[in-house]
């Protein structure tokens, strides 16, 4: 599954780290969702979705 989540996070200046903090997980679960190499649980993808005010669909892709 695709994501512009590394984009989202670039706008706002965070770091992987930073938005780990921001969503209870660790930097590697950020870079390896960022990566594709992870597709997130459903709760945690609707923290991200709350968290940059966007819906799921406009942030992960399905191909």
């Amino acid at each position: 599954m695709k994501n512009n989540l590394k984009d989202l996070r670039a706008k706002k200046n965070w770091s992987q780290n930073d938005l780990a903090l921001e969503l209870g997980v660790s930097r590697q679960t950020i870079n390896a969702i960022e990566t594709g190499k992870y597709d997130p649980s459903l709760p945690l993808a609707f923290k991200i979705s709350k968290l940059f005010a966007m819906s799921i669909h406009e942030i992960f892709i399905d191909e």
